[in-house]
């Protein structure tokens, strides 16, 4: 786990809003403070990003 986020930190993401598939994964969501949803976001909760190809990271 250490090591994952050391090489997030090393390793730009492609899109600095976490909206590519490519940089996104359930940990980092997590990190922001987000949980991962397979369906839309629940009302008032924003969508921050992506989880995976099928995830919503919500906030």
């Amino acid at each position: 786990r250490a090591v994952l986020s050391i090489l997030t930190e090393i390793l730009p993401s492609p899109c600095p809003a976490g909206l590519s598939p490519v940089g996104a994964s359930a940990q980092e969501c997590e990190r922001r403070g987000g949980f991962c949803s397979q369906r839309s976001c629940p009302p008032g909760i924003g969508r921050v990003g992506l989880c995976s190809e099928r995830e919503f990271c919500c906030r």
